[in-house]
């Protein structure tokens, strides 16, 4: 049996850019990152359920963004400002209530983490927010990243395994990242692992 977690009043959900650019056949279409999409929805109505904080994050860059390949970086064109690419797909449902941040929408500045150059921080103290649970796109950048800095910050972090895909650059960048998240102090963790 797995070892059970049990949700408190501390606790938020944090989805990492899930937008259409990253889904395959996206822009940067992360493989295989469409069948995290009802394990996260699981988890979105299961902490809506709860009235606990649901964060979304959307990389929202200008057209001419410095990690684009045009402008010398390393990235194809993508999640641009407003475009149909830079929004969720209309199957992932999220509650109203869910807060969104933007982020890496300064044209010289790339910014992987949820925390980097953003309100999250902020936002997350003003609810009292203790430990995060972390999904989301891609396991090996902008989660990588983002649980870093939730670490850095203090938080407790819950490292959602079924809820997160890998770009996989070099084949093993995926199960690294994971593997340093959790050296961290994240903890491993899977739906079936989550209390009622």
């Amino acid at each position: 049996m797995p070892l059970m977690i049990a949700l408190t009043s501390h606790d938020a959900l944090l989805i990492i850019d899930i937008q259409n650019d990253f889904l395959p056949g996206g822009a940067l279409g992360v493989s295989g990152s469409d069948h995290i999409l009802p394990i996260l929805q699981n988890y979105l109505q299961r902490f809506h359920s709860h009235g606990l904080p649901i964060v979304l994050t959307r990389d929202w860059h200008p057209p001419n963004h410095c990690s684009f390949k045009p402008q010398g970086g390393r990235w194809p064109v993508h999640c641009v400002a407003g475009s149909p690419g830079a929004l969720p797909p209309s199957s992932f449902v999220t509650p109203p209530s869910a807060h969104v941040i933007y982020k890496a929408f300064n044209q010289d500045q790339d910014a992987y983490s949820a925390f980097e150059g953003t309100t999250l921080d902020q936002h997350l103290r003003a609810l009292t927010v203790h430990r995060l649970f972390i999904g989301g796109l891609a396991t090996d950048y902008c989660v990588l990243n983002s649980v870093k800095d939730a670490r850095m910050f203090g938080y407790g972090v819950c490292l959602l395994m079924d809820g997160i895909k890998a770009v996989n650059l070099q084949p093993d960048d995926g199960r690294h990242a994971e593997e340093e998240m959790v050296h961290l102090g994240a903890a491993p963790v899977r739906w079936e692992m989550l209390g009622t």
